[in-house]
């Protein structure tokens, strides 16, 4: 009775996890869709007569200290925010899987080398090598992505090494050798199925880590500079307003919690579906 109602339970959260993404998802491409087919407003366009204005039908949430459409700048403001993200998971995604295969599976010299590295980086939290790096690179937002490059590829390294270790010893992998099955067949038959998955689940999970960290470094002056619609530019810009319009660091922060909690509730819906546990979580 007990195992029942425990299979119960979690077929339940799943349904309930897929439900809520499906949602997210729904309302993430409708306000795309919106963005491109319905607004009109130029984002960066300055309009001092037109400055601070409430909500109305022409401006649905008003408009900010010089003027410009909020909900225009907001929306316009996401292909920037998750747009770099993405750029920088993906770049990221294929330095590291790569090296991390070679690494994993020739083993020898260049393993110890990197293995050094990975122990360099992982040394200090991913933010402060963040900031440290895009303080000496100069503020904008190429140098901002640079730095995350950096600091992010060698998770996926380690990861993929730590999970071709783990697949190489394994009876099949001998079985296949003994076969005279040839590497590159090895691996994209035998190695990348398990690869794959665990991939997936950190890069979800990663895209709401480092969307953070593009807005929070935005904010500080270190990433997208005005008049850019990036999120965490318009955090700054609307910080001296925040008494008399606390709305205009609303609206944006609002935006920034839902992309993240979307991209939580990816990487557990991937990581039940591929039921990775152990890899990601190292």
């Amino acid at each position: 009775m007990e195992l029942v109602l425990t299979e119960k339970s979690i077929n339940s959260k799943k349904r309930w996890k897929a439900g809520a993404l499906l949602f997210m998802l729904t309302l993430s491409l409708v306000v795309a869709a919106y963005t491109f087919l319905v607004l009109k407003h130029d984002p960066s366009l300055v309009n001092l007569a037109e400055r601070l204005l409430p909500m109305s039908f022409e401006h649905p949430l008003g408009t900010d200290h010089l003027g410009r459409d909020v909900l225009t700048r907001l929306l316009l403001g996401s292909q920037l925010t998750v747009g770099y993200g993405l750029l920088a998971l993906l770049v990221a995604v294929v330095i590291g899987v790569p090296f991390g295969v070679w690494a994993g599976f020739k083993g020898g010299f260049i393993d110890r080398i990197f293995m050094r590295i990975a122990d360099g980086f992982l040394s200090f939290p991913d933010t402060i090598v963040a900031i440290v790096l895009s303080g000496l690179l100069g503020a904008g937002i190429e140098n901002l992505l640079l730095a995350i490059i950096v600091v992010k590829w060698v998770n996926y390294a380690r990861l993929v090494r730590s999970t071709v270790l783990n697949e190489r010893q394994k009876d099949y992998i001998m079985i296949a050798r003994i076969n005279g099955l040839r590497t590159g067949r090895m691996m994209t038959k035998h190695l990348f199925p398990h690869i794959i998955g665990n991939v997936l689940v950190l890069a979800s999970l990663d895209l709401g880590k480092i969307i953070l960290l593009i807005s929070s470094l935005s904010y500080i002056g270190l990433g997208a500079q005005p008049p850019a619609p990036e999120w965490g530019a318009m955090l700054n810009d609307a910080r001296p307003h925040f008494q008399s319009n606390p709305s205009l660091m609303i609206y944006p922060g609002i935006m920034i919690v839902f992309v993240v909690l979307l991209s939580n509730l990816l990487g557990d819906y991937l990581r039940d579906k591929f039921d990775v546990k152990k890899e990601v979580e190292k």
